[in-house]
Formats: C-alpha cells, structure tokens, sequence
C-alpha cells in the first residue's frame, strides 16, 4: 500500500466512515436518475456509496475518480467489475464532455482550488449534464479545529507547523454559487446545513479522528513518537471537556451544465 502525505489509511476510513456514508446516501436519495446515464463518483473514497450508485444504473456506467491510489484499490476489492477507476486531481480531470451526471460526497473540501475544479467539473460534463453533490462548508468542525490549532501553537508542536497550510476550503453557499456559475453551471442551488454528532466514546473518538480528520496533521509531523503524542493529545482535550461531538456542517450543490 502506498503510503505519502496525499494517500490515506484506506482501511481505516472505509471502517470507521459511517457518519458520510449515512450523509451520502441522503445525496443520493435526492439524485434522479434513469438507469442509463454516465455517471462520474468524483472522490469516489472507498467504495461504499459507489456501490449504491452501480444499483441505480443497472444499464449505465459508473467511473470511480479518487487523488488516492489507497482508495481506488480499497474500492477495487469489494465493488463490480462494472465500474472503472480513474487516479486524477478534480482540477484537471483527463475527461472532455464525457459525462451526464456528476455525483460527489464528502471530498470537495479537500481541493482547495474549487474555482478550477468546477471548470474541471463543467468540462467533464455533457451539454444539460447535472451535478449533486456535498461537502464540508462554512463553520465546518470550528470547534475540533480550534483545540487543533492550540496544539499547532505549543512549543511542543510548533516547529513540525512552522510551514503549515489548511488543508481544507470550506466554502459557503452564496461564493460556491457564485464559482459555479462562473465554471458554467446554471439552474444552480447551494445550501449549508448543520450535521453535528457524537461519538459513544473516548476510544470510538481515537478510531475516528486520525483516518478521517487528523490525516494532515499527523503527515506534517516528522517524528513518529511526536505524531503519536499529537494524536493522543488531541483526544485527551476532548476527554477532559467530557464531549466527543464533532460539529459537522455540510455544504449541498447542485446544477447543470449550460
């Protein structure tokens, strides 16, 4: 398994990910669809909605799109050989009219050029071609973020971020719209809603935290054992504030290609 600052734990994620496979399969429940369309899983992770969207086109195609090479063989093990996979960065997609539906859940926000990756989107598309999709947006995991960068801050950590960039854009509904727009969407709607959770528990909190929303910064950090503190760190703040809930906030899109 390739391991480098841009792939994942692809085991881990598939196994603790419930909460965005639950957010996706209510993308997926808006998502009409005839059963014959092309259909593009831009970050397409491990696998799980891919599957669900194979079932809704039982005469179409499905093409599995992931940055990771972790993931597409993660995905590759327990999905049909009905879906073809595709290693490529959403903001320049190796396709050119190609597609009649874009279906996208929980990885918008790790591209943090989203001006291009819409025009990258919209260039995949055909002509009338639709998107729907979500993703992390506006006041998105505020809190966990806060008491990360604390950490970041210390002199215990402070050198191994001394070069740090966020590793996330979460943008809100009006500016999203607005690049949709300008990327050649139209009949376009954004919204935010609110999608907070609550781990049962201090182990369940340390399972999840480090595949899905610490990856970043544990890969900035050089020294194993002062990874290791780091994460144990992070997971002791949210033990002595006695809460595990993670304030989620998700960003939905949707258009079509004019």
């Amino acid at each position: 398994m390739i391991t480098n600052s841009r792939e994942w734990n692809s085991s881990a994620y598939h196994r603790v990910s419930n909460p965005q496979f639950e957010w996706g399969l209510k993308v997926l429940e808006r998502l009409s669809l005839r059963g014959d369309e092309r259909l593009m899983d831009a970050g397409c992770g491990s696998g799980r909605l891919t599957a669900k969207l194979v079932e809704r086109l039982p005469q179409g195609e499905v093409v599995g799109v992931d940055l990771s090479h972790n993931m597409l063989i993660q995905a590759a093990e327990h999905l049909s050989d009905r879906i073809r996979f595709v290693q490529a960065d959403l903001t320049h997609l190796p396709f050119d009219n190609e597609f009649d539906v874009i279906f996208s859940t929980a990885s918008f926000h790790w591209v943090l050029d989203h001006p291009a990756m819409f025009a990258s989107l919209s260039q995949s598309l055909r002509s009338g071609g639709k998107i729907e999709a979500q993703c992390g947006g506006g006041p998105n995991l505020e809190q966990v973020r806060r008491r990360i960068r604390t950490l970041m801050d210390s002199p215990k950590y402070a050198s191994s971020f001394s070069t740090w960039k966020d590793p996330w854009e979460f943008a809100d509904a009006e500016i999203t719209a607005h690049r949709m727009t300008r990327a050649g969407f139209t009949d376009i709607e954004t919204w935010i809603e609110p999608a907070a959770f609550k781990l049962s528990s201090e182990q369940e909190y340390r399972d999840f935290l480090p595949p899905v929303i610490l990856r970043p910064f544990l890969n900035a950090i050089v020294d194993q054992d002062l990874r290791q503190q780091f994460e144990e760190d992070v997971v002791r703040q949210a033990a002595d504030d006695a809460t595990f809930e993670l304030d989620y906030w998700r960003l939905n899109l949707r258009g079509r290609k004019g």
